[in-house]
């Protein structure tokens, strides 16, 4: 007697195992779920795979996602602690990682880190080894440089998130600041993610007005207006991030 699934549809060619589009995030916490989270509403991947040593937690999000799929484009969503999951990926974002305890600075994280980082790369590499590497565990910078020596792959494969978190708060909080959307906001801060970081004032426009053309003085020691506050602001926040 045949089944529902056969009445219903009919055998045209054999499945595609090998995925077309795969992306792998590491590291289920806040930061990793919101890439996935990202990637999936998107239709960034046609396969999603989660790796993290918390099995509970990693199902419970592989699930949440899963139930979410009525409402996006259709992507195959696994879990797991072992990287065989992993194989075969296009993409892969690192962001597992020793959490910052308070008072701590983010260099402090890094022998911790590396070692961390010991375990996951040479498996990511194992297992998609054409795959593009990109690292958002902190310290941001050293870690991807480590990522780049732990892989062996060439470095234009291997790609930390720099300074784009940092830009992005720079961009609201000037927003916040004016009473204007942070799209119509356009600036960028260089050098590392975090205390030593340049916000780059000469280039900051607003709908095309460079606001050094307003006022030559902003994010400058005779700003009266203290523009520079908010590059502190940011990396206030980013020590934390």
């Amino acid at each position: 007697m045949s089944t529902v699934k056969e009445k219903l549809m009919g055998h045209v060619s054999d499945n595609v195992t090998a995925p077309i589009g795969k992306i792998t995030v590491v590291g289920a916490g806040q930061v990793g779920m919101a890439c996935a989270f990202s990637i999936f509403i998107q239709g960034l991947a046609s396969e999603l795979a989660l790796v993290d040593m918390l099995e509970d937690k990693l199902k419970g999000e592989q699930m949440d996602l899963q139930h979410g799929l009525a409402f996006v484009r259709n992507v195959k969503v696994n879990s797991s602690k072992d990287y065989s999951i992993t194989a075969n990926s296009k993409i892969c974002i690192v962001t597992a990682g020793a959490r910052q305890n308070e008072g701590e600075s983010r260099l402090s994280l890094v022998d911790r880190n590396i070692n961390i980082f010991q375990s996951i790369i040479p498996q990511l590499v194992k297992y998609s080894p054409n795959a593009i590497l990109l690292i958002v565990s902190n310290p941001v910078d050293i870690l991807t440089w480590v990522a780049w020596k732990l892989s062996g792959l060439p470095s234009h494969r291997v790609i930390g998130s720099g300074t784009n978190l940092d830009s992005s708060r720079l961009r609201f909080l000037i927003g916040e600041r004016l009473g204007i959307a942070p799209s119509s906001c356009h600036g960028w801060i260089i050098g590392e993610h975090g205390d030593s970081s340049v916000a780059v004032w000469s280039g900051v426009n607003i709908a095309g007005v460079n606001l050094s053309e307003v006022d030559p003085n902003i994010g400058t020691g005779n700003d009266k207006e203290n523009w520079e506050s908010i590059h502190k602001e940011v990396v206030d926040r980013v020590t934390t991030a």
